[in-house]
C-alpha cells in the first residue's frame, strides 16, 4: 500500500488560504486536513478533535518535552502546535495530509521532515492583498497595515517553497494545487 504524502500549506493572512483548501479538499476525499492542538478555549460551536485538539497548557508543555509536535509556536499567551502522530497514523494508512500552518512552523516541519511537500499559496499582488483584506472589514486599518508589514516578510520566503501556488481565482488555484498532487501520486514529483 501507498503510504501517503505530507503537504505543508502556507501563505499571508488574506491569501485565501482556507477559501482554497476548502475547495480542494471537496474535490478530492483522499486528502485529509490535519487538526492543530491548542490551550486557547474553544470558541462557540467548536469541538474537540474537529476544529482543534483542545489541551490544558501543562499538558502542551508535557508534549512539547516529548517532542511529540511536528511543530509549535506560542501567539498571544496560547500554544498552537501540530501533533506529529495523528498525522503519521494517517500518512502510514495511505491518506494525503495537509497542514496548513504559518511560514515558521512549515520551516519547522520541513526539517524534520524534509520529504514534504512546500506549497506557498500566494496572493496576485501585495497591493491586491491589501485589497482582500480591507474588503473583509473585520480589522482596524492598523491591524490591516500590520498584516501586510507581515505578509511582506513571509513572502520573501516563497523561494524555499516546492511550489508557488498565486490565488488569482479560487478555481485556477485549485487546479493548480490538483496538478500537483496528481504528479505527485502518480510518481513525477
Amino acid at each position: 500500500m501507498r503510504k501517503g504524502d505530507l503537504y505543508i500549506f502556507t501563505g499571508p493572512s488574506g491569501a485565501g488560504k482556507g477559501t482554497v483548501l476548502r475547495e480542494l479538499l471537496a474535490q478530492d476525499p483522499g486528502l485529509f486536513l490535519s487538526v492543530s492542538a491548542t490551550t486557547r478555549a474553544p470558541r462557540e460551536g467548536e469541538r474537540d478533535g474537529v476544529h482543534y485538539y483542545f489541551i490544558s497548557r501543562p499538558e502542551f508543555e508535557r508534549k512539547i518535552a516529548e517532542n511529540a509536535f511536528l511543530e509549535y509556536a506560542q501567539y498571544v499567551d496560547n500554544y498552537y502546535g501540530t501533533l506529529e502522530a495523528p498525522v503519521d497514523e494517517r500518512l502510514a494508512a495511505g491518506v494525503d495530509v495537509i497542514l496548513e500552518i504559518e511560514v515558521q512552523g512549515a520551516m519547522q516541519v520541513h526539517e524534520k521532515r524534509p520529504d514534504a511537500v512546500l506549497v506557498f499559496l500566494a496572493p496576485p499582488s501585495v497591493e491586491e492583498l491589501a485589497v482582500r483584506l480591507r474588503g473583509r472589514g473585520t480589522e482596524t486599518e492598523e491591524k490591516v497595515r500590520k498584516r501586510l508589514e507581515t505578509a511582506r516578510g513571509e513572502l520573501a520566503y516563497q523561494d524555499r517553497f516546492d511550489h508557488t501556488v498565486v490565488n488569482d481565482t479560487v478555481e485556477n488555484a485549485v487546479a493548480r494545487l490538483r496538478e500537483i498532487i496528481a504528479a505527485r501520486r502518480a510518481g513525477h514529483l
